[in-house]
């Protein structure tokens, strides 16, 4: 059995050890201890703050097998970006020249950089251990955070957005930072990668302010504008199931593509439901998977049957235990697929 929680200060050493695995173009998860321990305290402070709007903060959980007690994977969100270290990104955008007297008309792609100081709220910190990509892990950890959302939404900005990776080779060559960001910047990919999960700084001090024509682009850099790393895909297939489109935006170092969606049209935060525990049972026949939280205390989720009915709903004991609740504690709740549903619905709480 596995259970989504916040991530913990005893993580550390398993958030090393996964961040060490992610490769490179995972912003989020910098291989660098001292990082990774000061995004667990400000996870832990976020976690504690029990705020009315978005200021930033930054939600970070774990995947744990409870056979073993370890942490095997992790999925984040930051209620807003923005504020002193604005958002980043490229804009694609078009531009139009003709020419009637030579019978040319030519649509042109180019890059105009963007800097957002108030929001979006961004999703990231995503990555499953290897032997655990199996039995809809990937997706509880992608669609748990909607789930916190759907509880608290007042914690997080209107507009949800996620940085898909973008084209980055085992060696940490980026085809585009090297047709771009390598000549304002007189640094590798990864070194850069690195220090903007640091301090966002020397982007504004050195980013090129300029629009950049895709078509001058050099032929390795201008195929890979938009495109998601091969890693990154089943993910991005799990925000196009939940409503998220393409911004249009890419990264403005790997050109990674950026797909958003406003917060309450995500399909996991709009059917999510909130129902009190009426039993817990042995078996439950012919449920469709769910995603089950138990918000009280210290948020926990995990995937499993529910059987639903106009007063509540009934629990198997291994989900009531590992998402440690009792008859009439109050759960929310989501199928883990879009599915129809053949049965009268919970009402909202």
């Amino acid at each position: 059995m596995n259970v989504i929680r916040p991530i913990m200060l005893d993580d550390l050493d398993a958030l090393f050890e996964m961040a060490a695995g992610a490769g490179y173009g995972l912003t989020s998860l910098p291989r660098d201890r001292e990082l990774l321990h000061n995004k667990i305290v400000e996870s832990r402070e976020s976690f504690a703050r029990i705020g009315q709007k978005p200021r930033g903060e930054n939600y970070l959980f774990v995947l744990e097998d409870l056979d073993t007690g370890r942490a095997v994977g992790t999925t984040g969100a930051v209620a807003k970006v923005g504020g002193f270290e604005p958002f980043y990104a490229y804009k694609i955008e078009t531009a139009v020249a003709e020419s009637p007297a030579l019978k040319v008309r030519k649509e042109i792609a180019f890059l105009e950089l963007v800097a957002d100081h108030n929001g979006p709220c961004e999703i990231g910190s995503l990555f499953l251990c290897p032997p655990y990509r199996k039995d809809g892990n990937g997706r509880l950890l992608s669609l748990v955070r909607f789930l916190f959302m759907a509880e608290y939404p007042r914690r997080f900005d209107p507009l949800v957005i996620a940085e898909l990776r973008g084209i980055v080779d085992e060696q940490g060559r980026s085809p585009f930072w090297d047709a771009v960001g390598h000549h304002f910047f007189d640094t590798d990919y990864p070194k850069a990668d690195y220090l903007s999960g640091i301090d966002k700084k020397f982007i504004a001090d050195l980013m090129p302010k300029h629009p950049l024509y895709i078509p001058l682009l050099p032929r390795e850099g201008r195929e890979v504008v938009g495109v998601v790393h091969p890693a990154s895909r089943p993910a991005l297939e799990i925000l196009k199931e939940e409503g998220f489109v393409d911004s249009r935006m890419v990264d403005i170092f790997d050109a990674g593509p950026i797909v958003s969606c406003p917060r309450d049209a995500i399909r996991t935060v709009r059917e999510s439901r909130r129902a009190q525990v009426q039993a817990i049972v042995e078996e439950i026949p012919a449920s469709p998977a769910y995603i089950i939280a138990a918000p009280a205390g210290e948020f926990r989720a995990c995937r499993g049957p529910l059987e639903q009915s106009p007063g509540g709903v009934k629990l198997r004991a291994a989900e009531a235990a590992a998402l440690q609740v009792a008859v009439g504690d109050m759960v929310r709740f989501v199928t883990l697929r879009a599915v129809p549903r053949d049965v009268e619905e919970v009402k909202p709480v």
